[in-house]
Parts: C-alpha cells; sequence; structure tokens
C-alpha cells in the first residue's frame, strides 16, 4: 500500500513532495494510516485536530491521543478547541454540518498563516461512495454527485484510491493503533445510515457495487468537466465582476426549458440553492432580496445584484476630509475642473453639524443650478440609471436641518453654493469608505 500511495501522490501531483503540508487527524483509523504512510513516505507534514467538546470524555481522549501521534512523528501539531453545538445554534445549522464549517474554516486559516502548501485529509473510497447517496437524497446537482475530488482548492485527499478494508488491513499490519469514535456506529446520522444500511444492502443485490459505483462516479467527474467548459462562455457573458465586489448576473437567460439549471450554476459559487432560484425566477418585482449563508441578492429589473453578506458597501463609511479657508478668493479655483471627490460650500450658508446617511423614501434636494423648486432625489436616481443597491449605498451629507448639501462623490445642492461673495470656504473630499466612526464638523467650526 506505501508504494502505491507515493505513486499515487507523485503520478497525480497531489501537493508539492518536498513541501510541508498540514495532515487533517482525527485519531481515527483513517487519518492514523495516513500520517503512517506521509511518514514512511517521508513527506513533511504538521498535524491538525479539532476538539469539537461534543463528548467531554472521548473529545479530550482524541485530542490527548493526536498529540501523542505527532510527538511520535516529530510533527508540529495546532489544536482548536470548539463550542459547537452552541455554533451550531448560533448558525442555524446541523451539528454534523457546524462542525464541517468550523473544522474546515480552522484548517485553512493554519494553512494560511503557516504556508503550508495544502491539507490533506484521509477520506476514502467508501466516503466517496457515501457521500454519493447522500448528495442523491439532498437532490444535489450535477456537482453533488461526483463523490469526493482528489483536489478541491487547498484540500487534498490522497486515499481516494483506497477502501476501507485495506486502509484496517494496512492498520492491522503495521499495528497501529487509533481511537474509534462511537458515534461512528449511531444510526443517528445519515452517513451511517448510508454506510450501515444502504452500501450493504446494495453490496447484497449487486456483489461489484463497489466497483460499478466507483466508475459511475468517474463518469460523473467527466461529464462535469465537458458540462463546465460548454457552462464557461455562458458564464463569462452573464456574469460581470465588479472592482468592489459587487457581482452582476444578468437574467436574460438562454435554453428557456434550462434557465434554472443554468441560473444555478452561475449563483452556486454564492451558496445559492434550488429552492431560492426559483424563488427567483418566479419574483416579479424589483426590490426582492434573497439570502445564502455567505451572500444576499437584490432581485433589479433583469439583473440580479449579488454581494458578500459581511461586506456590504452600504455599511462602508466614507472617510471625509473637511477644510475650512477664511477670506476666499472666488477667482482662484478653476470651476470647470473640480474633481467629483470634493465638494466646495460657503460655509456661512450651512446649518452644522454636517453628517452622513442613507437616502429616505420620499427625500428631496435641490440640484446646484435649480435657482427654484426642488427634486424628488428618486428621480435624480432613475435619470442617472442608479441600480438599486447604488440607491442603498449612496451617501448623502446633510446638514443640522437634515437638509441635503451632497450627493457625495455626484452633485452638491444649490443652497450653500459658492458665489463670488463667499468670504469662508468649505471644502469636503471623499478619502475612501472604513468602518471607523464617520467624521463630524463641531458647531464652533
Amino acid at each position: 500500500m506505501l508504494h502505491r500511495f507515493i505513486s499515487h501522490v507523485q503520478q497525480q501531483h497531489l501537493f508539492p513532495t518536498g513541501q510541508q503540508v498540514l495532515l487533517a487527524v482525527s485519531g481515527g483509523v483513517d487519518s492514523v494510516v495516513l500520517a503512517h504512510l506521509m511518514h514512511s513516505a517521508g513527506f513533511p507534514f504538521a498535524v491538525a485536530h479539532c476538539n469539537f467538546h461534543l463528548r467531554p470524555i472521548d473529545c479530550d481522549r482524541d485530542e490527548q491521543f493526536v498529540r501523542q501521534l505527532a510527538q511520535r512523528y516529530d510533527a508540529p501539531i495546532f489544536v482548536a478547541q470548539f463550542d459547537t453545538l452552541n455554533y451550531a445554534r448560533q448558525q442555524h445549522l446541523c451539528v454534523e454540518d457546524a462542525a464541517r464549517r468550523l473544522r474546515y474554516e480552522y484548517f485553512e486559516q493554519v494553512r494560511s498563516q503557516q504556508d503550508y502548501a495544502a491539507i490533506l485529509t484521509a477520506h476514502h473510497r467508501n466516503d466517496a461512495a457515501e457521500t454519493f447517496f447522500i448528495n442523491l437524497l439532498r437532490g444535489t446537482g450535477l456537482s453533488g454527485l461526483h463523490g469526493i475530488l482528489p483536489i478541491q482548492g487547498h484540500i487534498v485527499r490522497p486515499l481516494l484510491p483506497f477502501g476501507r478494508e485495506e486502509i484496517e488491513a494496512y492498520a492491522l499490519k503495521q499495528q497501529l493503533q487509533h481511537v474509534e469514535d462511537v458515534t461512528n456506529a449511531s444510526l443517528q446520522y445519515r452517513r451511517n445510515q448510508v454506510r450501515h444500511q444502504v452500501l450493504p444492502l446494495l453490496r447484497q443485490l449487486q456483489p461489484s457495487a463497489d466497483q460499478a459505483l466507483d466508475q459511475t462516479i468517474q463518469h460523473l467527474q467527466s461529464v462535469e468537466r465537458l458540462y463546465n467548459a460548454l457552462l464557461e462562455p455562458l458564464r463569462q457573458q452573464l456574469v460581470v465582476h465588479q472592482p468592489d465586489g459587487i457581482v452582476l448576473i444578468r437574467l436574460q437567460l438562454p435554453f428557456p426549458n434550462s434557465q434554472s439549471q443554468l441560473l444555478y450554476e452561475l449563483c452556486r459559487p454564492f451558496g445559492f440553492n434550488y429552492a431560492t432560484i426559483e424563488d427567483i425566477l418566479s419574483a416579479s418585482q424589483s426590490g426582492r432580496h434573497f439570502y445564502s449563508s455567505t451572500h444576499q441578492a437584490l432581485l433589479d429589473r433583469q439583473c440580479l445584484i449579488v454581494q458578500p453578506l459581511q461586506s456590504s458597501p452600504s455599511q462602508l463609511l466614507p472617510r471625509l476630509h473637511i477644510h475650512t479657508t477664511r477670506n476666499f478668493d472666488f477667482h482662484a479655483l478653476d470651476w470647470r475642473r473640480l474633481p467629483p471627490t470634493t465638494a466646495y460650500f460657503d460655509a456661512d450658508r450651512l446649518k452644522l453639524p454636517l453628517t452622513l446617511r442613507h437616502w429616505h423614501e420620499g427625500d428631496r434636494f435641490q440640484p446646484l443650478g435649480m435657482s427654484h423648486g426642488t427634486q424628488l432625489l428618486s428621480d435624480f436616481f432613475s435619470d442617472h440609471k442608479y441600480s438599486l443597491i447604488e440607491k442603498q449605498n449612496q451617501w448623502l451629507l446633510v446638514d443640522a436641518n437634515d437638509t441635503i448639501h451632497w450627493i457625495v462623490g455626484r452633485r452638491t445642492a444649490h443652497p450653500a453654493r459658492v458665489t463670488p461673495s463667499t468670504t469662508t470656504l468649505l471644502s469636503v473630499s471623499l478619502i475612501s469608505p472604513t468602518n471607523d466612526e464617520p467624521q463630524f464638523l463641531p458647531n464652533n467650526s
């Protein structure tokens, strides 16, 4: 098994064999065998372990075992402690999904900080078969039926060519000790139901079920590669990535009979499921929001505007540089060449302090040059073809009377305009978005 393992790693270029990798070790037989193979092959590695505190005595035992294993192989070790049940409640996840998310986020954090070449997990051929049926029952698309991929980002699974029986036989022959997770036998979890009930029944019906399923998964992986190659031109045509992190997905979709599938593939990288895709396609009114665990999408006419939940531009406050010039000479500035990121006001016409806010329904302002009357801000947005996201993210500079004096970066207002009779000039310059508090002008400025 060792020679096959080394040959598989090298032929498939799973990871740079001269660089240190991070090995996820639970203490179970699979990860113990992977650690032994890595050590025997002379591949350098560090160990990462998660204590989920789901079974206090057993979890602490597992952690101690993994620490001793790392010491035996003279490998650096990283251990994380998680309150998994509390996290699952907060995130509205089942315990399995919560543990999976915590585990992989922690592994990636360690890999990135320590600059390891890859994260190795001990998933094997039987795990791939179980995942196939779990995803089949969930109703996932093609991407869920390709099983477990050998390389997925920084995650590498070098034991996929090997089955559980072969791994256990290797552990027995090498006299490798391991710890047993008692929950592996519990039928409370869907994976165990597939492992202990579904797959044994299939083997009774068809003795070569494992080989047939492995071939099916390989065929599906080939079909998916072809599918993605054909999908890529459509993705480039329909998906626009903007510099500010916002993604625009055009909803003028071809293939009327397959629009759900196409939109699902376009939205899948942002965590949206099939049910949400159906809601999007059936929605008839702009302004509706849709959410995944990581992103929000806003329907705006024939476009879907997608942005991360944690970095919505509307939450970023602009930093402003404020400067006052006394004894101001009107003719000192070239008023034809003013940058849009700076606004100029007659300080004596402003009711201080100035503050920043977003727009409200019914907001009105008097654009520079309009000597009488006001304009609905919504009309200004329409005239300048604002999307719904741009409307929500637009900052307004208002005075103590809540009079709008600047649509920040776009248009100043008429009431506090600069004229030849202005003696004190107040300039407000947009620096950059920040999470800091906005700067206000004090009353005595």
